[in-house]
């Protein structure tokens, strides 16, 4: 099996920029918020749960997760949030790890945005968190889904704050500045990890 790296950061923190720079290199990125979208698709278990939960107004007129409804309600009960957790997070998860099983090359990407949340740190090999301040992430909240900054920073608070996220990282990116910046800060890890992945494969 490949390296295994697990991809993580704060909402808006450029998570995805870094992703999408990885499979420009040929890396295989296995995205969690992907497959946590397959399964609650019509007809699945997991949309079936989600109904159960919240009734069918949960769902839209052509009977499809209301997405914002539901992130709505998430993010403003955090017992509501546990429910969701405890119902689509084992789903997700057994999906991740047999594409993780089977997945090419040197090494592969993780992309978890609840990585420490969920304890994965020991299913992985490295982890890498992007990282911007707080009050970029509400800047680029308020302009890519026009969140208000009181409504952005509930959604920050929701999540595992900055300090926790950030000990749990054997790697970091800054993203607190352009894309440009981003470039050779992957291209490093892309280096670096190679060279670990060579090393296991002769252990």
């Amino acid at each position: 099996m490949s390296l295994r790296v697990g991809l993580s950061g704060g909402i808006a923190s450029g998570k995805s920029s870094v992703a999408k720079l990885f499979e420009f290199l040929g890396i295989t990125v296995i995205d969690a918020d992907r497959i946590a979208r397959d399964v609650v698709l019509p007809g699945t278990p997991g949309l079936h749960g989600v109904v159960d939960l919240f009734g069918p107004d949960i769902l839209t007129d052509d009977g499809q997760l209301n997405r914002k409804q539901l992130r709505d309600i998430i993010f403003s009960d955090p017992a509501e949030k546990e429910r969701v957790d405890a119902l689509l997070h084992p789903m997700i998860g057994s999906t991740l790890l047999q594409r993780s099983n089977s997945a090419p090359g040197p090494y592969h990407l993780l992309d978890i945005p609840l990585l420490v949340e969920g304890g994965w740190q020991e299913q992985l090999d490295r982890v890498l968190i992007v990282d911007c301040a707080v009050s970029t992430q509400i800047r680029r909240l308020c302009e890519r889904d026009n969140e208000t900054p009181e409504s952005a920073k509930r959604i920050i608070d929701a999540q595992i704050d900055r300090q926790t996220r950030l000990a749990a990282a054997d790697d970091v990116i800054d993203n607190n500045a352009s894309i440009e910046a981003l470039l050779p800060q992957v291209y490093a890890l892309h280096r670096c990890y190679c060279a670990l992945a060579d090393v296991k494969n002769t252990e």
